[in-house]
């Protein structure tokens, strides 16, 4: 069984009406940095580098997960500018059928620069890795996970029609400054193949709306 992720030579690149996703690189340090220095507190309960140094040893460890075949991180591209103004990536990858593409995934990871939230950027960027996963892969379902305390995260998983499954306690580390050493409750979240036709409409709604 092969890697689903491209390699170098051929990087997944998906671009829509507001943002452009390619593979991060080490070379993104900077940018990254630059996105992520606003106001600590809009990132809520993400990881989130704090400085330049910070943002180099964040990539590495990235760089190496998709190396290792483990995830797929991205830039989140403006596509005006070509500036960075986050992250997200594809991980969490669970083959069923001894297929070369994935049968499950999570979106997951995602941050975004305080002057894009609530722009319409992450709902163009997850209807960009929806769509790659549902339409390229042909997966059975996509995860979403959040922090149980992140109000404003769930309600954005909701906002893209994803169905609340449950809190699963305790179901890993926290990312809290400060909670290192202390699990947290999960809230999951899915959404399923033959869901993603309806979601998609109502996606391009959203996209319209956030246009205007």
């Amino acid at each position: 069984m092969t890697t689903p992720f491209p390699q170098p030579d051929t990087p997944l690149i998906l671009r829509g009406e507001r943002v452009e996703l390619r593979p991060a690189t080490l070379d993104d340090a900077p940018g990254v940095a630059r996105a992520a220095s606003g106001d600590p507190s809009t990132f809520g309960y993400t990881n989130v580098p704090t400085d330049l140094d910070g943002a180099r040893r964040y990539l590495e460890v990235l760089v190496h997960e998709r190396d290792a075949g483990i995830s797929y991180p991205m830039v989140i591209c403006d596509i005006r500018d070509s500036t960075v103004v986050g992250m997200t990536r594809f991980l969490t990858l669970r083959w069923w059928y001894g297929r070369d593409a994935p049968d499950a995934v999570e979106i997951g990871g995602t941050w975004l620069s305080a002057r894009v939230q609530h722009t319409g950027v992450n709902t163009d960027a997850k209807q960009l890795l929806l769509a790659h996963a549902f339409e390229e892969w042909l997966v059975e379902r996509v995860d979403f996970k959040s922090d149980a305390r992140n109000a404003r995260s769930r309600t954005a998983i909701l906002r893209l029609g994803a169905t609340f499954e449950g809190v699963l306690r305790a179901w890993q580390p926290s990312y809290v400054e400060g909670e290192a050493t202390r699990p947290r409750d999960t809230a999951m979240y899915s959404i399923l193949r033959e869901e993603w036709p309806e979601i998609r409409r109502r996606l391009d709604v959203l996209a319209r709306h956030h246009q205007r």
